[in-house]
């Protein structure tokens, strides 16, 4: 269990964490792991559903609503940690905006990037001392496969997908930026997973992997991936989609 651990102490973000992956990884970590978490969501009543749910579970589960995608939200995610120091911070949440080619409007791909790379960074940015120690504090960020080079790409995705690129080359540029101050990234590229999400992407697909599987990898990468990995950028894909 985790709280039998070095970092028994130290507490995990997650944003995007009331519906999805995000929500199965904070299952998985409260309920599996042991952990502490600090649940990021704009939706209160799902992340109160959640804590409900896992109220005997041997972790811990703080909610948190805000938007972070503003900087007033940054800073609320900030006051909230407080002094507390980070075993790692999740950056799940995410903006899918779907246009064909033609219909692309500035407002549209300003969202996708703000969103999928720019929060990513300024919020890994604002708590990089609470996650920099030994051992060291790990920051996953959730790419996709759309974003990862080399991969099949798909019509009306142009502004998602070049933005999970973008949090691709983030996640290499941060680990080198941080690799003196205890502090690793990495990025998960998933494929395709039964999510709100994908089924909004390609409506009548049903993707191979479930969210609960992936949460759980995703939880066990977050613990432990950062003794293997460091400025990676992994492809968990079994299909893309």
């Amino acid at each position: 269990m985790y709280k039998d651990n070095d970092m028994k102490d130290r507490w995990i973000v997650v944003t995007g964490a009331s519906r999805g992956v995000g929500r199965e990884v904070v299952r998985c970590l409260v309920a599996d792991h042991g952990c502490p978490v600090l649940a990021v969501s704009r939706a209160s009543a799902p992340l109160e559903e959640l804590k409900a749910e896992l109220k005997d579970a041997p972790g811990i589960l703080e909610p948190l609503v805000c938007d972070i995608s503003t900087d007033a939200g940054v800073g609320r995610v900030v006051e909230q940690v407080a002094m507390r120091r980070l075993a790692g911070l999740l950056n799940n949440a995410g903006v899918l905006v779907k246009r064909d080619m033609g219909a692309w409007a500035s407002e549209d791909a300003a969202l996708a990037f703000h969103v999928n790379a720019t929060v990513p960074l300024l919020l890994s940015q604002a708590l990089a001392d609470r996650l920099a120690g030994d051992p060291p504090g790990h920051v996953v960020n959730i790419g996709s496969m759309g974003g990862f080079q080399g991969s099949a790409k798909f019509p009306g995705l142009a502004a998602y997908s070049a933005s999970k690129a973008a949090l691709a080359c983030l996640t290499e540029c941060l680990a080198e930026e941080w690799k003196d101050k205890q502090v690793r990234v990495n990025c998960l590229a998933i494929g395709a997973v039964d999510t709100d999400m994908l089924r909004e992407a390609f409506p009548g697909y049903r993707a191979p992997v479930d969210a609960a599987a992936m949460g759980a990898y995703v939880a066990r990468f977050l613990l432990e991936g950062h003794g293997l990995y460091n400025g990676k950028v992994l492809p968990v894909s079994v299909s893309t989609p």
